[in-house]
């Protein structure tokens, strides 16, 4: 129970990583909100959640400044707080800088960027109302090595990482930590999705196991592991802090 009564917020909570650290965070004693662009979705791990505890769903386009306040604030008014923050909603598109259309381009940063922020924004004021929280973000691998046609997506990364830094040193005199986990390939509905538009789904897959140095991909369960380490109180001392758990991809 080392979320015990802690009132969480999942973004992206509907699929993938976001669901797997929903379940998690309430067998852990956790009350979670499960925040998704889809509805049926955020409904679906709302129920799973509920199992074990408290649960809300709530269908939210971190894009938009308007749903991230009424996400916070139909979670105060659900639970009466707000104590830990996972800002997991994001999504990539491949291409290079030469072939990525503009529009693309601001429409990932709006969700991958701009929905940290916003959501960052609006949940510390509420946490800080309690003596504090941890924020959790969702970055990459790729904000430190980069991949070949994804520079939209390395980017927003990037940026990511640097934001979780920032938000650390500018809120720990709050009591606020905020950290991030930079998974590596982890095998999701959308990257089931990525592979079933390979050429050759079977060869797509098995080279990106072997960029792993245990020859497999990652799975939720796994990362969403981390997540309840940095937003329990075992990882107290830890903040600015990006957690790697990529099966060995960027020690080789």
């Amino acid at each position: 129970m080392r979320l015990k009564d802690k009132v969480c917020i999942v973004t992206g909570g509907g699929s993938g990583i976001g669901e797997a650290t929903c379940v998690l965070f309430a067998k852990e004693g956790g009350k979670v909100v499960v925040a998704d662009k889809n509805k049926a979705n955020a409904e679906a791990v709302a129920a799973q959640c509920a199992k074990h505890g408290k649960a809300l769903a709530l269908e939210v386009d971190v894009a938009k400044s308007a749903d991230i306040k009424r996400m916070v604030a139909e979670t105060v008014k659900a639970f009466g707080r707000l104590d830990v923050l996972v800002n997991n909603a994001g999504y990539g598109i491949p291409a290079s800088v030469l072939e990525t259309d503009e529009d693309a381009w601001d429409a990932l940063m709006a969700v991958n960027v701009r929905g940290v922020f916003l959501c960052t924004k609006f949940a510390i004021p509420e946490m800080a109302k309690n003596g504090g929280g941890a924020i959790v973000n969702t970055a990459s691998i790729v904000a430190a090595v980069g991949i070949r046609n994804r520079a939209a997506y390395v980017a927003s990364k990037g940026a990511v990482a640097a934001l979780t830094r920032a938000v650390a040193i500018d809120h720990v005199e709050l009591g606020i930590r905020c950290n991030a986990i930079a998974p590596g390939t982890i095998e999701t509905p959308y990257f089931k999705n990525i592979m079933d538009k390979s050429p050759n789904p079977a060869d797509a897959r098995k080279s990106l196991e072997a960029r792993q140095l245990m020859n497999r991909l990652g799975t939720p369960d796994e990362i969403a592991a981390g997540m309840l380490f940095l937003a329990s109180d075992e990882s107290s001392f830890a903040t600015g802090t990006i957690l790697t758990i990529d099966g060995g991809l960027t020690a080789i």
